[in-house]
Parts: structure tokens; sequence; C-alpha cells
């Protein structure tokens, strides 16, 4: 059996601003068929444009309010709102509210960085 506490999982601050917690997933198991984890999104912060090619994601959300991208559909979501995101889907979410979204992410197969791929680069400011 394996139990990972929140308060005891890795914190991966992510280049949007957010923290995730990888919470059963391949980094803590040998998992590979799905995978889950917390996401905190900051109030106007936005997760990244991107897509999987293998994975089909699910967004949870707990807490907080914001727009989700899928495709060419948006809407509004909030607590207790599921997100269903099929493979190769673009997606993204903006935080459009005033406190974190808290939001719960299901993958399966398990995540993979592998198969994580940006629309846009990181463009990292010279000083």
């Amino acid at each position: 059996m394996i139990i990972v506490n929140r308060e005891r999982a890795q914190v991966i601050n992510t280049a949007h601003g957010s923290e995730i917690r990888p919470l059963i997933d391949r980094t803590s198991s040998a998992i590979t068929q799905c995978s889950v984890a917390e996401e905190i999104l900051p109030p106007g912060h936005s997760v990244r444009p991107h897509h999987h090619r293998q994975i089909e994601e699910i967004y949870y959300i707990v807490a907080g309010r914001g727009v989700m991208t899928v495709g060419d559909e948006q809407q509004t979501v909030g607590p207790g709102d599921a997100v269903y995101i099929p493979r190769e889907h673009r997606h993204s979410l903006e935080n459009t509210g005033a406190e974190p979204m808290r939001i719960v992410l299901v993958c399966g197969p398990a995540f993979s960085h592998d198969d994580e791929i940006f629309d846009v680069p990181i463009r990292v400011q010279s000083s």
C-alpha cells in the first residue's frame, strides 16, 4: 500500500508561478497507468498552454475560480467542476479570481514530463 500525505509531498515550483505536489506518480512509486497531483495556482497566474501526446487528464477544481481552455473552447470553472482533457488537446487554466485555485490533477497513463509539450517556449529575461 502507498499512502502519500500532501504535507510531505515534494513541491515543484512551475515556470508559470504555481506549486505542484505530485502525490502518487512515477516519482513516488512504480505506478504507470495513472497519477494524481495537487496544483495551487495563484490569482492572476495561468497554466502555460500545452498538450500531451499520450496522457488524458482531468482537472478537478477544489477551490478558486478561473477560465479553462481546452482546444477552442473556454469556460468559467469553480469549486466542484471536473474538466476532461483528451490527449492531443491544447489546454490552459487562468486564475481569474481573488484566491488561489486548488486543483487536483488526474492523469492516465501516469504523468511524464516527456509527454508535456508547451506551445510557447519560456522567455528568460536577461539582467
